[in-house]
């Protein structure tokens, strides 16, 4: 048992080393792994101090990680957290409103395997191949628009257009209300934390949104996601905030990390011109290159929060019941204990990586997203001849998020006269 000092339990240790780096601002922003490098070596299970009061345990090293999201006893309903995480209102939404936050994401068993189940179908092997030629199809529509483009973007013109039109199928919205749910989405992707308001205003419309969705499948059935949760709903295995609950966490959960993954993807290959060069030549390498991108610039930056049932130790820390826990997937991806030259891009590297979780929260639409990361990147090798980035590298700019871990945007050029 280590020893407690303040809030925290270490086997040695100050419980703030006099030199702790910095876990915000756009330095950090832009290259968390130094930081992160620091925390795996000399606190590797570390107090970081939240808005509003709150804090939380961040967890930074592989075996740690694993074993935290492995654990049944690391609770996700919120419900659970200490009074002070509650009150901060800390996660999406704000006011922890149950029409939103009724998920899979947010509750335990038994109500997660129920809610599992209900949402599983639509991510199905027979609905991911259906899914796989719109989004095939649409990502060769995107690359050709861009490529028209005065000045192409790959995560404005393909990585965000891309997953979000397939959640749009997903959830069966209809042509009329895409433009607003594309806007409504981007404010929710586009702002940083403290922006309580805008992204209040966004939550707000989709509240109201999603329960017009509902009432519309209530009315008329549809061969969708939603019109299945409807279903249930009717047959009384899910309740109404648990319908719309769902609907949003695919929103964010579904678009936001698959935009990251795409744009995370694109911009390894750009740093690395023989890799690109390597894929274009064998589009077989494509995916083992996305499990390595997923490893080395994890779209989830931390896993959403857990709470621990009881106390527990973890890396010699004690944690006692309710106290936040954020799971640094980042961090993990490049933990020397796990991975032989940890910070280097290998896609021939043969290695397990935590970025869609583990247990029984694994991301249920990790298939879905490789898939979609696939074509996106496929579609770039293969219409943007000689594509590189427009900017120096350090003119871009990363979301300011604590859970997320993507790009703005990323401005390329091409041979045109190659096209």
């Amino acid at each position: 048992m280590g020893r407690r000092r303040g809030n925290r339990t270490h086997e040695e240790g100050p419980a703030y080393a006099p030199h702790t780096p910095a876990l915000h601002g756009p330095e950090f922003e832009a290259d968390p792994h130094p930081a992160y490098r620091w925390l795996r070596e000399h606190d590797p299970v570390h107090r970081v101090d939240l808005p509003g009061g709150a804090w939380a345990w961040l967890v930074t090293r592989y075996d740690d990680a694993r074993s935290v999201l492995a654990d049944p006893t690391m609770l996700k309903d919120p419900r659970r957290a200490d009074e002070t995480w509650y009150r901060a209102g800390l996660g999406l939404p704000f006011d922890h409103r149950p029409s939103l936050v009724r998920s899979m994401v947010n509750v335990d068993a038994p109500d997660h395997s129920r809610l599992r189940r209900a949402t599983s179908a639509a991510f199905s092997p027979r609905r991911v191949r259906a899914l796989e030629e719109s989004a095939e199809r649409i990502a060769g529509e995107l690359v050709t628009a861009l490529a028209k483009e005065a000045e192409p973007d790959l995560v404005r013109d393909l990585a965000y257009p891309l997953p979000i039109a397939i959640i749009c199928d997903i959830l069966g919205v209809p042509e009329p209300d895409r433009p607003e749910f594309h806007r409504q989405a981007a404010v929710i992707d586009s702002s940083s934390p403290d922006e309580h308001d805008a992204i209040g205003a966004a939550t707000d419309w989709f509240d109201a949104y999603l329960g017009e969705l509902v009432e519309a499948r209530l009315r008329t059935p549809s061969d969708d996601l939603l019109g299945d949760l409807v279903e249930a709903h009717r047959a009384g295995g899910l309740t109404r905030d648990e319908v719309t609950s769902t609907a949003f966490l695919l929103l964010v959960a579904g678009h936001e990390t698959t935009v990251a993954l795409i744009g995370n993807m694109l911009l390894l290959l750009l740093r690395e011109p023989e890799e690109l060069v390597r894929l274009r030549e064998d589009p077989a390498l494509v995916g083992p290159a996305i499990e390595e991108a997923l490893r080395l610039e994890s779209p989830l930056q931390n896993a959403t929060w857990r709470f621990p049932a009881e106390a527990t130790t973890v890396g010699g820390v004690r944690l006692e019941a309710g106290e936040p826990v954020l799971v640094s997937l980042l961090a993990a991806g490049r933990d020397p204990r796990r991975y032989e030259a940890p910070d280097v891009f290998d896609p021939r590297r043969e290695a397990s990586h935590l970025s869609f979780g583990h247990g029984a929260h694994f991301c249920v639409g990790a298939r879905l997203a490789r898939v979609e990361a696939r074509l996106a990147v496929t579609a770039v090798l293969e219409r943007l001849p000689g594509v590189r980035l427009a900017v120096d590298e350090s003119e871009l700019r990363w979301w300011p998020s604590m859970i997320m871990h993507g790009l703005f945007a990323l401005p390329v050029t091409f041979d045109r006269g190659a096209v």
